[in-house]
């Protein structure tokens, strides 16, 4: 009897110490927020002190405060050690999304540990590493309607930049140029083009609807969209307006209402990966003369070309530059640049901001479409059409360009209706993932 208690005593001490054993080995130590101070962290892990890394260039300096985003967990270059030996056998990981430190085995007291954060790629940067092939543009008279995967376009020069610089763009076909961003009101994924690479690094989509069928209705938030309440002045030509002013910023268009309010609905929630500062070009550089700029027109029933018919109808020079951007460039709040207007009330220091827009005439050339000219066989062609924000007034009307059903660059009056695709700016220091593939495309890491 005794020699049966002890047996049992002892299978029960031996599986006591296999279960110390393993919650030891597979130790997690969850760091609740981004701090390291050295005593609460020396309490959380056991006297185990943590020190951190971040690169800056190509050196790395010690930081009070592990990065919550902009960097990545360097687990080759991070190690523990008791003493001053290296314990090759420790194992460590991080999560940067839960802030999960994960160290195995802690079998030792004294044991130091130290982690390294490298420098997140830029996500232009990640983007750009999926094309092999570059190519520039400097004839813009006819479409480009080839298939064009595994090809991305840039700056031919400065006269191409953006308002902060080089630019990396879409044209013809491709079949790699898809993002996934965002779920609507009843949580489908949405999905969108990359336009282009903006000067600033960030990422500019148009939306393409709740799947990557590329034509029809469901391409577009609104199929039957007048641009403005009325055509016949000059001031309606803006996405927001002001009677007698040709910059005017008092009152929203209906279609930036319209805009507005998706966007509450649908990415508000989204906002952090937003970028404001990019902004969108309502071009409205008056000049009454069609074929060069020169400073007149802009009010009333005035003929007025403004920038975009001069650029495109008169010639074929498209520009990524908003030629007033103190102005004419929507964006929001706070910027550094542009008008500061993306909100959802005009004037109201409290209103919501909102990072949304329209795609301008000037993408649409760059990315293969010519006035006048139908193209079915480039990735903006989704056999509807839809709104620019570019915009001219000529014969006592209103109007602005669109991309006709056909492809083409067209320019309905205000009071038409058409489809609303919504344009948004992807910030440059975002983490992504994916192929750009239907199938696999690129996502913003953390987002819905």
């Amino acid at each position: 009897m005794k020699n049966r208690k002890r047996k049992v005593l002892l299978g029960a001490l031996i599986v006591l110490v296999l279960c110390i054993g393993i919650i030891i080995k597979n130790r997690t130590n969850i760091l609740n927020n981004s701090s390291i101070n050295k005593e609460s962290v020396t309490k959380e892990l056991n006297n185990n002190l943590i020190g951190a890394y971040i690169q800056e260039g190509e050196e790395y300096i010690q930081t009070d405060n592990i990065p919550s985003s902009g960097y990545e967990f360097n687990e080759e270059k991070s190690y523990c050690k008791i003493g001053e030996a290296i314990q090759d056998g420790a194992t460590l990981s991080y999560d940067m999304d839960t802030q999960t430190l994960t160290i195995s085995p802690i079998t030792k007291k004294g044991m130091k540990c130290y982690l390294y954060f490298d420098e997140s790629a830029a996500v232009s940067e990640i983007i750009l590493a999926h094309y092999s092939t570059v190519l520039t543009r400097t004839s813009f008279s006819s479409t480009v309607t080839n298939t064009t995967t595994g090809t991305v376009y840039k700056s031919a020069n400065e006269s191409q930049y953006d308002d902060f610089g080089e630019v990396y763009y879409f044209a013809g076909n491709p079949t790699d140029n898809w993002f996934q961003f965002g779920t609507n009101s009843s949580e489908q994924p949405l999905y969108w083009r990359i336009v282009r690479i903006n000067g600033d690094g960030s990422i500019r989509l148009i939306y393409n609807g709740t799947s990557t069928a590329q034509t029809g209705n469901s391409t577009m938030i609104n199929t039957s969209q007048a641009f403005n309440s009325s055509y016949t002045n000059n001031m309606y030509v803006g996405y927001m307006y002001q009677s007698g002013q040709v910059h005017g910023l008092t009152t929203n268009s209906r279609i930036k209402t319209t805009l507005d309010n998706w966007y509450i609905s649908n990415l508000a929630d989204e906002v952090e990966y937003l970028e404001g500062n990019a902004g969108f070009c309502g071009d409205r550089t008056p000049s009454t003369s069609s074929s060069s700029s020169n400073g007149l027109g802009g009010t009333g029933t005035t003929t007025t070309y403004y920038g975009a018919y001069i650029r495109l109808v008169s010639g074929k020079n498209p520009s990524f530059k908003c030629t007033d951007k103190d102005n004419d460039l929507y964006t929001t709040p706070g910027s550094s640049e542009g008008n500061g207007a993306l909100k959802v009330t005009p004037g109201e220091n409290n209103s919501t901001p909102t990072p949304i827009g329209l795609i301008t005439a000037d993408e649409v050339a760059f990315a293969g479409g010519v006035n006048g000219s139908s193209n079915s066989s480039y990735y903006l062609y989704n056999n509807a059409a839809y709104w620019t924000m570019s915009p001219y007034f000529y014969s006592s009307r209103a109007h602005v360009f669109g991309v006709d059903s056909n492809g083409y660059l067209s320019a309905p009056h205000l009071d038409n209706t058409a489809g609303v695709r919504p344009v948004i700016n992807i910030k440059a220091d975002t983490e992504i993932s994916g192929l750009g593939t239907t199938s696999d495309p690129f996502k913003v890491v953390g987002a819905s």
